[in-house]
Order: C-alpha cells, then sequence, then structure tokens
C-alpha cells in the first residue's frame, strides 16, 4: 500500500483575467487557490532532505504563475491547469485544487463560487 500524506496550501492570492464576460477579460479580479498535495513525506522526514518532498514555496509560485497567466474561460479550466502542473513534480501523487472566485459576476448577494478538483497520476 502506497501511503499517502498530505500537504496543504491555503488562500494562494492572484489576479487574473479568466472569465466568460468582456470585463472580466480586460479588467481582471482576484483568485483565491487551495491546494491539497497527495504524496509520501517519509523519505523526506527519515533524511531530513527537501529534495524528497514537494517544495511547496515552488509550488506556490507555480500556481500563481498559472493563474496570472494566460486567460481561460472557465474555472474549471484554470483548476485543471493548476492540477496539471501540480502533478509535475514527481513525488506528487495527487492533488486537490479549489479555486475561487469572489468576484464573480453574480447579480445576487454571494460570498463565493469554487470550483473543486482531485486528480491523480493513477
Amino acid at each position: 500500500m502506497i501511503q499517502v500524506d498530505r500537504v496543504a496550501l491555503r488562500g494562494l492570492k492572484a489576479r487574473g483575467h479568466h472569465g466568460v464576460l468582456p470585463h472580466e477579460r480586460e479588467e481582471g479580479q482576484d483568485f483565491v487557490v487551495d491546494l491539497v498535495l497527495g504524496l509520501d513525506t517519509r523519505p523526506a522526514a527519515a533524511d531530513d532532505d527537501l529534495g524528497k518532498t514537494v517544495h511547496y514555496g515552488v509550488v506556490a509560485e507555480e500556481v500563481v504563475d498559472v493563474v496570472r497567466g494566460e486567460p481561460v474561460d472557465l474555472i474549471e479550466t484554470l483548476a485543471e491547469r493548476i492540477a496539471d502542473r501540480c502533478l509535475k513534480h514527481d513525488v506528487v501523487r495527487e492533488v486537490e485544487v479549489v479555486v475561487h472566485k469572489p468576484q464573480a459576476p453574480i447579480t445576487v448577494p454571494f460570498d463565493d463560487v469554487t470550483i473543486t478538483i482531485t486528480r491523480s497520476r493513477v
């Protein structure tokens, strides 16, 4: 059985130009991303070696780059791109991505809009 531990990053913030409406693309808006990375941390813990785990500072920068990057229409697409980027780290076996769009163009009062996806190497 493969051991899967969890490393979580919560509340990564970046401005992106994602959305279907023209003003979303032109003006942009803030997005918030939560990640849970699934990996086996035992090798890193045994040797106290950063090279045997995921560098969450690097992952955070990469995720922010994705949000700031090429615009997409759907937050579903944005979440998929973030998941793909996280899975490029060899030790990451699975990832849960939550993309928050708190300034979504909705005409009634609301707190947040989110999409949650889980992707794995399997």
